[in-house]
């Protein structure tokens, strides 16, 4: 009840027009009551018919006012009901959107798909009709008020019922809402299950999971449907209850009032109307009693959605450079995940000027791509500063600074949207020259041509449904359309053979020949020939840090890719692609470039960050990426 009275105050003026409403439907209602025992007590007595008229023309206008009243309240009553709903289901998208993500971590995937589709309940709980039969509860005193007046025994009679009623309907709502919570819980370990034998399939039959899979599954369905019997027979218990008592309720006011008919002490109208009375009153606690279950599984589900409330949210706001030269550094920094007895790392300390190459190594698990989501702004460091050009990057505007990175995670996860969407997401302004030149860069032009839809194909699934190759080519082409100056690349040769190392090779080579800050995550030491600093996350607590300057600069990939490596003077006609494409993208947005080029300098501006974006050069040799999508869909 406490969520219908926040939806009343959020909006008063509906709020006092509602119970006028509700008020004046109620007296009305009284008309029919009083109409049965003056016909009774005076027309059938007199028989004069103009009394009969009266009467009669009289609780007609009762009855159509009450139908005005009733479809008035109705329409103010969805204007409580699907506002605050719409609001509720977008607030809670929005704050999985919004969510940090150590804080989104702590929850498990099908508890977040609850809290969010959880909202259902609620509007079910509070629609418009059920709204009403809330509003209508306190009126029953009313009608009770004039059954005393009629005659005291009745009212309490009645006045007995309603509260046998109401407290039934409420130990049954109280009682259901253990298992209504047990029931959500159980739909999410339901929900885990599906989404393991749908999306999993390879893995299930590789490993003959499935007679473990449907055992569980099978215990799952038993112990949900325990569940279900169990409420819907609370339910059915009080249902039935409710009803029942209407017909008792009639029984008792009939038996009692004919009694006090036969020794004087109350006429045969008054106790006509005294039944017609005493249903009108139980009739709105029956209702009550009745949502009991659907007011237990909305309760449940607004805890869900206070609890997804309290998340910690990124700032939609910051500090934003007007130029970001690449420059990174780590103060003192340490990380550790909630829960872990350990910190993952502390006391990193290390400046990267612009332009300079990072490799960050180690074995599985010692946090090299934990650094990359740092950089990314998508983890905090527990101690310590992550500076980007001078600014903490915990004061830095989210969306600005992840326009100033070419991102290439580990896992090329990709967005349930088309192709261009998935493309075009971190800058939506790219004209179709330059995307379209990135994409044969990435080796994306024959899939796209022997897709019907092109661009506009869509993707499922979040790209699972796709090669890997395909996916990486995607994921590649979408790190490539920022305007990074910046280049955090997560294993960048993992599960790729001679060819796709070498096509990394290539784009390593590009980058570095760009002047662009490069962090590579990668087992191998080694993955670059030329001058970088190589980071040991092996080493605890406290990562070693190396300078590495071969006397040949160049970069290359591992000794077991068996790729040539690359000088860092490129092929003249490399260097003729790099200025093609790059002027292509700096087309694009050519007008907003030169407008913020005209203020550079090294001040911070407290923004709100916009989608302009600078044009991003790649290299030639990007035009040379090649994976092979069904080579890489095998593996």
């Amino acid at each position: 009840m406490r969520e219908l009275l926040r939806r009343m105050l959020s909006r008063p003026i509906i709020a006092i027009e509602l119970l006028v409403g509700s008020l004046f439907i109620n007296v009305l209602a009284l008309g029919s009551s009083l109409y049965v025992m003056q016909v009774l007590n005076r027309y059938v007595s007199q028989g004069v018919d103009a009394t009969l008229i009266t009467l009669t023309t009289g609780v007609l206008m009762a009855i159509a006012l009450e139908f005005a009243f009733r479809e008035a309240r109705g329409s103010l009553a969805r204007g409580v009901s699907v506002g605050p709903d719409e609001k509720t289901a977008v607030n809670g998208f929005v704050t999985l959107t919004r969510a940090k993500v150590a804080a989104i971590d702590q929850i498990p995937p099908e508890t977040r798909k609850e809290m969010v589709s959880g909202t259902a309940a609620i509007e079910t709980a509070y629609n418009a009709n059920n709204i009403t039969t809330i509003l209508d509860v306190p009126f029953p005193l009313v009608f009770v008020f004039v059954l005393y007046v009629l005659q005291p025994i009745i009212a309490y009679i009645v006045l007995g019922f309603i509260i046998a009623v109401f407290l039934v309907g409420l130990l049954g709502g109280l009682a259901m809402q253990a298992q209504t919570a047990e029931m959500q819980e159980a739909s999410g370990m339901g929900s885990a299950l599906l989404g393991t034998v749908t999306r999993e399939g390879d893995t299930v039959r590789s490993f003959n999971a499935g007679d473990m899979l449907r055992g569980s599954w099978t215990d799952h369905i038993y112990g949900l449907q325990k569940l279900r019997r169990d409420i819907n027979a609370r339910q059915g218990m009080v249902q039935t209850i409710t009803q029942s008592s209407t017909g008792l309720l009639s029984v008792a006011v009939i038996s009692v009032g004919a009694t006090l008919v036969v020794i004087g002490e109350m006429d045969v109208g008054a106790m006509i109307a005294a039944n017609i009375l005493s249903a009108r009153a139980l009739q709105p606690i029956s209702k009550l009693s009745q949502l009991g279950a659907a007011f237990a599984k909305a309760r449940q589900s607004i805890e869900m959605l206070a609890k997804l409330y309290q998340l910690s949210l990124q700032p939609e706001s910051g500090s934003a450079l007007r130029t970001y030269s690449g420059a990174v550094e780590f103060r003192d920094a340490a990380f550790a995940f909630q829960g872990a007895n350990a910190p993952m790392f502390e006391s990193l300390s290390l400046k990267m000027e612009p332009g300079s190459v990072l490799v960050v190594t180690g074995s599985n698990g010692t946090g090299k791509t934990t650094i990359g989501r740092l950089m990314m702004g998508l983890l905090e460091p527990i101690r310590g500063q992550i500076l980007v050009d001078g600014l903490d990057l915990k004061q830095v505007a989210p969306e600005w600074w992840r326009r100033q990175v070419i991102y290439l995670p580990q896992e090329p996860a990709l967005l349930n949207a088309t192709i261009e969407q998935n493309l075009r997401v971190n800058n939506p302004e790219i004209d179709g020259t330059a995307l379209n030149a990135i994409v044969d860069a990435c080796g994306l032009r024959k899939f796209l041509d022997e897709s019907p839809q092109g661009f506009e194909t869509p993707v499922m699934d979040n790209g699972w449904r796709l090669s890997e190759g395909i996916r990486r080519r995607i994921a590649l082409a979408r790190g490539l359309t920022t305007n990074g100056q910046l280049a955090i690349i997560d294993e960048p040769t993992e599960s790729l053979d001679a060819d796709g190392c070498a096509a990394v090779h290539q784009i390593l080579g590009a980058l570095v020949k760009q002047g662009k800050t490069i962090i590579i995550m990668s087992h191998d030491p080694n993955v670059v020939n030329g001058p970088h600093t190589v980071l040991d996350l092996n080493e605890k607590p406290v990562p070693t840090a190396a300078e590495v300057n071969p006397a040949a600069a160049q970069v290359a990939v591992p000794p077991a890719a068996a790729a040539p490596a690359v000088e860092n003077d490129a092929d003249p006609a490399d260097d003729q692609k790099v200025t093609e494409l790059a002027q292509a993208k700096k087309k694009s947005v050519a007008a907003t470039a030169s407008s913020e080029s005209s203020s550079a300098n090294d001040q911070t501006d407290e923004v709100v960050p916009e989608t302009a974006t600078e044009a991003v050069g790649v290299n030639g040799a990007l035009s040379r990426f090649a994976i092979d999508a069904d080579a890489q869909g095998k593996k």
